[in-house]
């Protein structure tokens, strides 16, 4: 396994400044994995009220979110970073942000939930949880990647949106053959169609944090790369 261990290379106060602002994205990554994880058990259950208050709970994140982009501001104005340690106070802001949108992702499906009635098609909404279930664990381990820097897990995980896109288009498939057969609740399907596109992009952002990790552990940047880390 390949991580990189913030304390060998500052100490003392900066090292603490770090430390607790890598935790505090970790606190607001757990709130949104709980977030999420009561999303699903929304959607099995087509609770409305347990949806409800998913969405209230979102403000929570974007507080979380805007207090550690203002330490990563004071700590670039005050501490001046240099090298790995600047590159580590840009990755954290890029992860922040990325997490915050996994945020909005959740609250997008939980939205869904309290405005449209779930389909009859007992497939279709099997899926959905199933696929749900795939992008929790995802989160998860994205998380346990960054806790660790972990380039190696990063770039498993990196891979495994490639199952997340082929389920999505699956679903895609299925949900516009249920249009056709029932075009009278077309508009109900629209939101049962982006609540899917917003389980898609939480796998984009799971993976966008995974290349934010392996840069600052491995200097290489996998943006816009056609890199398949299964291959290596």
């Amino acid at each position: 396994m390949q991580n990189f261990n913030i304390s060998g290379h500052i100490s003392g106060k900066f090292n603490q400044e770090l430390e607790s602002l890598k935790n505090a994205v970790l606190a607001m990554g757990g709130q949104v994995e709980l977030q999420l994880r009561r999303t699903l058990t929304a959607l099995r259950s087509e609770d409305k009220r347990a949806a409800e208050k998913i969405i209230h709970d979102d403000n929570k994140v974007n507080e979380m979110e805007l207090r550690i982009d203002d330490e990563c501001m004071r700590i670039i104005a005050r501490r001046h970073p240099t090298a790995s340690d600047l590159r580590l106070v840009l990755t954290i802001v890029k992860i922040n942000a990325d997490v915050e949108r996994i945020g909005d992702e959740v609250e997008r499906i939980a939205r869904m939930i309290t405005l449209t009635d779930l389909p009859a098609s007992a497939r279709i909404k099997a899926d959905m949880f199933e696929t749900g279930q795939q992008i929790l664990e995802m989160f998860n381990s994205t998380l346990n990647a960054f806790a660790r820097m972990d380039s190696e897990s990063a770039k498993r995980i990196h891979t495994d949106d490639r199952k997340v896109d082929e389920k999505y288009k699956h679903l895609l498939v299925q949900v516009i053959q249920e249009m056709q057969d029932n075009e009278e609740i077309a508009p109900a399907w629209l939101d049962i169609l982006w609540s899917l596109r917003a389980m898609e992009r939480i796998g984009d952002r799971c993976k966008n944090v995974c290349e934010y990790i392996i840069y600052f552990v491995e200097g290489v940047n996998v943006r816009h790369d056609d890199t398949d880390f299964a291959d290596e």
